[in-house]
C-alpha cells in the first residue's frame, strides 16, 4: 500500500487511517460530524497527495485534449482550470479530472488516484497515435507531486499569510503560481471539492510537510483543523458532485450523469472520443438520469440499493448517499428513469426490504 508524503503527519495526530485508491489515507481525525461541520463553518485541511498529476504539452498538447477531453480546451487562457471527463469508446466514462492550462503548449491534467493507471493508458494510447512522446509530450508526475486542500470560508484568509501577493480575490477555477512559506513554485488553485470555497495547492513532495505545518499554524486563530476523506465525501455530496466509481463510471453517459455542461461538440471538436454516441445521447435524451434526493421516510441510502416505485418496481438505484451533518436529513443521488427524474416525483428506497419514501430534489443540497 502506497503512503503520501504527509502520512507519518497522520498517524502522529491520531487518525483513523485506511486503504483508499491503493494509499493508505486518513479517514478522520476527531470525527465525520466535526470536520465537515469545521470546514462549512471555518477551515478544514485535507491530503490530496493521492491524486493523479498528468503534463500534457508540446505543439500537440491541444490536439490530444480536444480528442480525449469532453470539455473545450480552447476555451481555456493561461491560468484557468476547467473540469472535464475523458469519453470512452462506448461513451461512457474513463474518468473526470481538471486541466490546467499553464500556457498554449503546458497542461496539467489531475485525475482520480483509483484511475491513475487506465487513465494513463488511455492518454498514452491517444498520444502515440498523434505522434507524441511518452516521456517528453506525456509525462506522469504523479510520484513527484503532492497536494492539500485548504476549504473553507476562512480558508483564503489563512493562505493570505503565507502569501506576499494578493491570492483572497482570486477567482473560481483560476491557479497562479505563488512563494508560500518560503516555498517557491507552489501552484495554487481556486478549486475543491467540499462548495465551501477555498484552494488547492500543489507542490513537490519534498516541501509537503513544511507547506503543511505552516497552514496548521497560520490557521490557529480561524479555527483551522485536519479533515479526512469522511467529511470530504459527506461535503462534495451535500454539493451533488459525481465521485466516480459510485455516480460515475465506464458505463455512464456525461449527458445522463447531468455533465452535459463539460460535453462541449463544438465544431473544433470533431475528433472527440464516441462523439456520435454521446451526440445520439443528447439528442434523443438518456433513457435514465442521475438525480438528487431526499428521504422522507427514516432511513439512510447506500451504493446499490434499488430505487423504485409506489407499486415496488425498480427504477434505477442509489449510487452515493449519507446523513447530511448540515441538513440533519438523509439525502442521496442515483440513476431514475428520466419519467422520475422531475424534483418534486415521490420514489421510494429499498432499505433492507423495506421500500421508504424518498423525494426528487434539485442539487446542490446544501445551498449555503
Amino acid at each position: 500500500m502506497k503512503k503520501t508524503p504527509l502520512c507519518a503527519v497522520h498517524e502522529a495526530l491520531g487518525a483513523k487511517m485506511q486503504e483508499f485508491a491503493g494509499y493508505f489515507m486518513p479517514i478522520e481525525y476527531v470525527g465525520i460530524n466535526e470536520e465537515h461541520r469545521t470546514v462549512r463553518e471555518q477551515a478544514g485541511i485535507f491530503d490530496v497527495s493521492h491524486m493523479g498529476d498528468i503534463w500534457v504539452q508540446g505543439p500537440k498538447a491541444v490536439e490530444l485534449l480536444q480528442r480525449v477531453g469532453s470539455n473545450d480546451v480552447e476555451a481555456l487562457t493561461d491560468g484557468q482550470v476547467q473540469y472535464c471527463c475523458f469519453p470512452n469508446n462506448e461513451g461512457g466514462i474513463v474518468d473526470d479530472f481538471l486541466t490546467y492550462r499553464i500556457s498554449a503548449e503546458k497542461y496539467l491534467l489531475v485525475v482520480n488516484a483509483a484511475n491513475l493507471d487506465k487513465d494513463w493508458a488511455w492518454l498514452c494510447q491517444h498520444a502515440e497515435a498523434l505522434g507524441m512522446k511518452v516521456g517528453v509530450d506525456l509525462v506522469n508526475a504523479s510520484e513527484e507531486m503532492s497536494q492539500v486542500a485548504v476549504q473553507g470560508p476562512l480558508a483564503m484568509k489563512i493562505v493570505q499569510k503565507l502569501v506576499a501577493e494578493p491570492v483572497e480575490e482570486m477567482k473560481y477555477y483560476t491557479f497562479k503560481y505563488v512563494e508560500m512559506a518560503g516555498v517557491k513554485n507552489v501552484l495554487l488553485s481556486i478549486t475543491g471539492y467540499t462548495g465551501a470555497g477555498g484552494c488547492e495547492i500543489y507542490c513537490a513532495n519534498a516541501d509537503i510537510v513544511t507547506i503543511w505545518n505552516a497552514l496548521i499554524e497560520a490557521g490557529k486563530e480561524e479555527g483551522l483543523r485536519p479533515a479526512g476523506l469522511g467529511a470530504r465525501d459527506t461535503l462534495r455530496l451535500e454539493m451533488g458532485f459525481c465521485l466516480y466509481g459510485h455516480d460515475i463510471n465506464d458505463t455512464t453517459s456525461p449527458i445522463a450523469a447531468g455533465l452535459g455542461w463539460i460535453t462541449k461538440l463544438t465544431d473544433n471538436k470533431p475528433n472527440l472520443v464516441a462523439r456520435a454516441l454521446i451526440e445520439k445521447v443528447k439528442s434523443e435524451g438518456p433513457v435514465s438520469k442521475l438525480v438528487g434526493f431526499e428521504m422522507v421516510d427514516k432511513g439512510i441510502p447506500r451504493q446499490h440499493y434499488p430505487i423504485v416505485d409506489a407499486e415496488g418496481a425498480v427504477i434505477g438505484e442509489v449510487t452515493s448517499g449519507t446523513m447530511s451533518p448540515s441538513l440533519k436529513k438523509a439525502i442521496g443521488m442515483g440513476y431514475v428513469k428520466k419519467e422520475f427524474s422531475k424534483a418534486g416525483t415521490e420514489i421510494y428506497i429499498q432499505v433492507r426490504g423495506k421500500n421508504l419514501k424518498a423525494q426528487v430534489v434539485k442539487v446542490p443540497f446544501y445551498k449555503g
